[in-house]
């Protein structure tokens, strides 16, 4: 019988912990690792874009910035997307 007691116990303090959890003030560090997630979530496929087309700039003969311009682009858009998703899922 200890051993649903304290269960019970353990149960209620868990629930009133999740209750009060939304009043509670976010600390630096998390505020600091959610941002450097959404930075990284954003930047990541710019910067991969610019150089995979940068890549195949240098393939092509003559001057050419079409393929990084383009995957630049479709880097920002990408990195939109993923943000959204993100702080879709969180909220």
């Amino acid at each position: 019988m200890a051993y649903r007691d304290k269960l019970l116990k353990h149960t209620r303090r868990d629930i009133e912990r999740l209750q009060n959890k939304s009043f509670r003030p976010s600390t630096w560090i998390g505020i600091l690792l959610y941002g450097g997630t959404l930075g990284l979530l954003f930047v990541v496929p710019i910067v991969a874009g610019a150089y995979l087309g940068r890549w195949l700039d240098t393939l092509a003969s003559g001057y050419s910035v079409r393929w990084t311009v383009s995957l630049i682009v479709l880097g920002i858009t990408v990195g939109g997307y993923n943000v959204f998703c993100f702080l879709r899922d969180r909220t």
